[in-house]
């Protein structure tokens, strides 16, 4: 383990130090193996050292990495062309994460309502969301614990339940400056949650009725992670905008703002922009996570092994009291239990399985998408393991 009194203490991290990844697995620096269901928290869709990322990341490196905005950048274009088609957005924007992503689409969102000549432009955003740790995004984030301590919030957004359609029509009634919607397929942080059927066809219904922009972050749910390339595509419905970071460079920093139809059309020269965003090292790595991802049917797989887990995970799961519920779509799955249950991350560690909780009490189950189906019954039988005997301690 590696202690270090030079780093600023944001993370409560875990007693282990990784030094080598190879698919699906993790080795300390002592040799202790490691399965690894979190995935680097729905990043390394890939795995770890996947041939097809390394060989990108090499050839690339050793012939340009950057040259800044400035000039047009060939990979990006090709990254830009290649996301647009699996999505069916019009134009791309890059950047270096998904909080950058999230910036974006509420610049964009702002910048459209001001082109509307709507004075204070606002945005409608969800409870339990998580959208980063910028002052734009902690305050997009229903989230009281990322916002505390950092007050005053940037103004602007309008919060409702997450799923409560009514909630968004009555906004809708009582206000005429909202400019968008800003929402999660599935909450993630939020504690993989889903919202009712239709939600999403429900939510574009109202933002067409009323002029705004559908702004979905896929940072989480996108690249495959659900069964499908995003989650929007579960209900055939178009975004306006729409955030993808994480998996789309399956570990080294990239994001994208996509935008389609008259929402692609509002940012223009000098409104928005990236030092490192979108330079060739980081299109390079993107274009060769879709090439594998679309070669190898990730998604047909994550939907395939997803219930082959959820399955698993319910028969394991279900006579135990102190379990509340069971959830999942593709490789994104929870177990939520009726009490905090931290805990498990280490008995889990104990077991040589890295899961993650999230919200206190669930169980966030995020591995890569190429694991087999012994990897994944081995990752159900450890948490089935762990949460026994967690209950029966507790």
């Amino acid at each position: 383990m590696v202690h270090s009194n030079y780093l600023i203490n944001t993370y409560d991290r875990l007693p282990v130090t990784f030094s080598r990844g190879e698919g699906a697995w993790l080795w300390e620096n002592h040799g202790q193996r490691y399965l690894d269901a979190v995935g680097g928290i729905a990043v390394c869709g890939l795995g770890h050292c996947h041939p097809a990322v390394t060989r990108a990341l090499c050839e690339q490196a050793a012939t340009l990495v950057h040259t800044s905005n400035l000039y047009q950048i060939a990979l990006q274009h090709e990254l830009g062309q290649r996301l647009c088609e699996i999505s069916g957005m019009d134009g791309a924007f890059f950047c270096n994460s998904g909080a950058e992503a999230n910036e974006a689409a509420i610049k964009l969102a702002r910048l459209y309502g001001k082109q509307r000549d709507i004075r204070h432009p606002s945005i409608i955003v969800m409870e339990g969301s998580f959208h980063g740790r910028t002052l734009a995004t902690l305050s997009a984030t229903g989230s009281r614990k990322v916002q505390a301590g950092f007050e005053p919030l940037v103004q602007g957004f309008r919060r409702v339940p997450y799923g409560d359609l009514g909630a968004v029509e009555q906004v809708a009634r009582n206000t005429s400056d909202v400019v968008g919607v800003l929402v999660e397929p599935i909450l993630g942080e939020g504690g993989i949650v889903f919202p009712p059927p239709e939600y999403l066809s429900g939510l574009r219904k109202l933002c067409d009725e009323y002029g705004w922009l559908l702004m979905l972050d896929e940072i989480q749910t996108g690249m495959c992670r659900t069964g499908k390339w995003f989650a929007y595509q579960h209900e055939i419905i178009k975004p306006d905008v729409m955030t993808l970071a994480k998996a789309l460079g399956n570990g080294i920093p990239i994001g994208a703002c996509l935008a389609r139809g008259a929402a692609a059309e509002v940012f223009q020269p000098g409104n928005h922009g990236s030092t490192f965003g979108g330079n060739p090292l980081a299109c390079r790595v993107g274009l060769a996570v879709i090439e594998t991802m679309e070669a190898d049917a990730l998604a047909a797989r994550a939907a395939e092994l997803g219930e082959r887990m959820l399955t698993g995970l319910k028969k394991g799961l279900s006579d135990l009291p102190w379990v509340k519920g069971v959830r999942g779509r593709g490789l994104m799955l929870a177990v939520e239990l009726d009490r905090p249950c931290g805990g498990l991350v280490r008995a889990a560690l104990d077991h040589g399985v890295l899961i993650n909780v999230t919200t206190g009490s669930v169980i966030r189950l995020l591995p890569p998408l190429i694991i087999d189906e012994q990897q994944a019954d081995q990752i159900v039988d450890a948490v089935v393991h762990a949460t026994q005997r967690f209950g029966q301690r507790t």
